[in-house]
Order: C-alpha cells, then sequence, then structure tokens
C-alpha cells in the first residue's frame, strides 16, 4: 500500500527526489516496497532489529545518531507521541528547504499528523490512495523540536515515546513479577522492554547472569539506563532468533502478540520456540500472556512439565520447565 502512494507520488509530480544527496526513510517497516527510490542513495532509519535486518542487505541502514538529509520520507507509526519524534528527527535531519515526504495508512493515523502539522509548517496538498495518504512539507530546521524524543520517568524507570508500555509498567509484567520464585544461575529476558521484568529478576541473589534481549533500539536504551547491575547484559536483538552463548536455567517474558493493529500469536509461539531452545534439560520458562491467546495448547509439546501459576480473568501465568529435545519424548 505504500509503495503505490509512493510510486504515484514520484510519476505524479507529488514528491520530487533531489538528484543528489541522501534520502533518509524514516520508520519503514518489512513488507514496504522502497524499490522506486534510487537504492544508493537511501538510508533505512529504524529502531527495531527485525526490520534493520531486513533493509541492511539492499539499503544503507542506521538506528541512532545524527545525519544529513537531502529529503526524506516518514512512515507514520501507530503511535502519535511516536509519529511526532519521528517528524522532529526528520526536520532536524533534512537541510533546510529539503522535502520531508510524510506518509501512513487511515488507521495508523496519518489523518492525525497532518492535523498535527497544521499550522506550524506549510503543507501540500494529500494524495489519498490505498486507504491512505501521502503529503509533503519543507524542512525548516527546529520548527518540531518541541516534538523531540526525549526520555520521562514513570514509576522510578526511563521510558520514552512509542516504546512499549511507556506509561507504566505493563499489567501482565507486573503480575509475572510478583509471581517469580528466587531464580538461580543463568536468566534471559526476551522481550525486555525498558526493563520492569529485569529488574525484578536481579531482585534474586542467586542470579548469576542475565541477558537483557529486546528488539526496539529506543526501548533497550531505557534498560540500560533502568538497570545498573554488573550481571546484566544487553542485547539489541530480534527475541525469536537470538541465541545466548551458554544455556539459560532460567527463561522470563511477555511476549508481543500484535504485528501493527493486527493480533498474532504466531509472534508470541516464536518467543516460546526461541525460549526452548535456549534453556539447560532441567530449565525453566515463566511467562505471562493474554488468556485468549492459544499458547497453552503449544507449550505441552515443547515441554515435559507445564505448571499453571494462577493469574487473573485477563492474564494467564504460566512455568513451563523440562524442555523437549529433538528426536526425544
Amino acid at each position: 500500500m505504500r509503495s503505490s502512494r509512493l510510486e504515484m507520488a514520484l510519476e505524479t509530480g507529488v514528491l520530487v527526489v533531489p538528484d543528489t544527496g541522501m534520502i533518509g526513510v524514516y520508520g519503514a517497516r518489512m513488507g514496504d516496497d522502497l524499490s522506486s527510490l534510487p537504492a544508493d542513495r537511501v538510508q533505512v532509519v529504524t529502531g527495531f532489529r527485525p526490520d534493520y535486518d531486513h533493509f541492511a542487505g539492499p539499503f544503507s541502514v542506521r538506528h541512532d545518531g545524527m545525519a544529513s538529509y537531502a529529503a526524506a520520507i516518514v512512515c507514520v507509526p501507530r503511535a502519535r507521541v511516536q509519529a511526532q519524534a519521528l517528524l522532529a528527527q526528520a526536520a532536524a535531519e533534512v537541510v533546510p528547504g529539503g522535502i520531508i515526504a510524510v506518509d501512513g495508512q487511515k488507521t495508523d493515523g496519518i489523518d492525525s499528523a497532518l492535523k498535527d502539522l497544521r499550522g506550524r509548517v506549510a503543507v501540500s496538498d494529500t494524495l489519498s490512495k490505498a486507504h491512505g495518504k501521502l503529503f509533503t512539507f519543507a524542512a525548516s530546521g527546529g520548527v518540531l523540536a518541541e516534538w523531540a524524543a526525549a526520555p520521562r520517568e514513570v514509576e522510578g524507570f526511563q521510558t520514552r515515546p512509542g516504546v512499549f508500555s511507556a506509561d507504566g509498567p505493563d499489567a501482565g509484567s507486573v503480575l509475572l513479577a510478583g509471581a517469580l520464585p528466587a531464580l538461580k544461575g543463568r536468566v534471559a529476558d526476551l522481550g525486555a522492554g525498558w526493563g520492569y521484568l529485569s529488574r525484578a529478576v536481579l531482585a534474586s541473589e542467586g542470579v548469576k547472569s542475565l541477558e537483557v534481549v529486546e528488539a526496539d533500539f529506543a526501548a533497550l536504551t531505557c534498560a540500560r539506563a533502568n538497570i545498573t547491575d554488573a550481571r546484566a547484559r544487553f542485547h539489541w536483538a530480534d527475541a525469536t532468533v537470538f541465541r545466548p552463548e551458554t544455556l539459560m536455567d532460567a527463561v522470563v517474558m511477555n511476549p508481543p502478540f500484535h504485528v501493527g493493529r493486527t493480533a498474532d500469536p504466531a509472534l508470541g509461539m516464536a518467543f516460546i520456540r526461541a525460549a526452548k531452545k535456549m534453556l539447560t534439560p532441567g530449565g525453566s520458562l515463566f511467562m505471562v500472556a493474554n488468556r485468549m491467546l492459544p499458547y497453552d495448547k503449544l507449550l505441552p509439546t515443547l515441554f515435559r512439565e507445564v505448571i499453571d501459576l494462577g493469574g487473573t480473568k485477563a492474564f494467564r501465568l504460566t512455568q513451563a520447565r523440562a524442555p523437549v529435545r529433538e528426536g526425544k519424548t
């Protein structure tokens, strides 16, 4: 859908790409087709590791730091504050007068982005296609500086705009943290976010090391600030493919189950399979998940023992121990 709007914008002159200079593409996701842009002059800016790895082949990629672009395309994310932060970043990194194209689906809030920008910058006419819109404005330095992403403190933790549960600990994570036993040995927190569960794990003196695994670079940056314990090691990685150097005695997680706005239990199942592969023969997975998700059918096929730790009407707490090895039952 994004590719069709982008192609039409280029064909009709709604978007004119400069003949020279780099083009920053902020927030592109897997599935976005950027082939209508000059690949040798495109740099994809994303802090989400699966997207970073996806675009790293055909394009230059960047997850942090500052850059200077001749033009930019901002792919509007669902979270309004995150969209504003990306727009502010683009406005600061594109040379004054350079064109910034803003593209997004109606379901992701492109109309809100358009409304927010009007009155602050001169916005072009909109191109509407495939249930979304694309429009442009000219960069002008710090005009959107008030939207720039900035850390905030919530209940003693640092968070940032756009990270999961930025306004406070997720209810499921709070529930799991309160149910964890005194852990020992080597532990991993998969999809650690900004570190709420990781801090709870490290409250156990028997924990020798903790692998903090998070795909969102901004969230991991917060986790580094929130967790100063020397036992913690931080990994910017896709938890579904992450493999620790040694097997873990325990894994804790509150796995995600959304891809964009769409519920996708397969994502959480991939987390469970990843946990199973990194556990010792007697190791345990401790997890919390929405009761509506079908993980209770998968867990007995991967672990010798599945223990219901209770929970609430909304959340199920589970311990799964002794992973089944390949070829064994």
